[in-house]
């Protein structure tokens, strides 16, 4: 195990499911979520509601979100109920 993993995506769709265009990053980032104990994703405010192909997890797997801008309403709700905390980056 690791205790920190950073991973980044393509997607997250409006139900919290995180996505990414190439399969074999998927599964690499799939392998480190899973053999880590504290996961962080870095996600710009572009790939809020953005689609991609393949589903990589949900944000009930992630612990901390750095982004650049606070997100919508609809994403701010979905922080709260997997207790993720956000991170705005200036």
């Amino acid at each position: 195990k690791v205790d920190f993993a950073l991973i980044g995506i393509s997607g997250i769709d409006e139900d919290g499911t995180l996505l990414d265009f190439d399969y074999q990053e998927v599964r690499v980032s799939q392998a480190i979520i899973h053999n880590a104990r504290k996961v962080f994703l870095a996600a710009d405010s572009s790939k809020f509601g953005r689609s991609a192909m393949t589903r990589l997890g949900s944000l009930e797997q992630i612990d901390c979100l750095f982004t650049d801008t606070q997100p919508d309403d609809v994403f701010a709700e979905l922080l709260a109920r997997y207790k993720v905390h956000l991170e705005i980056a200036d």
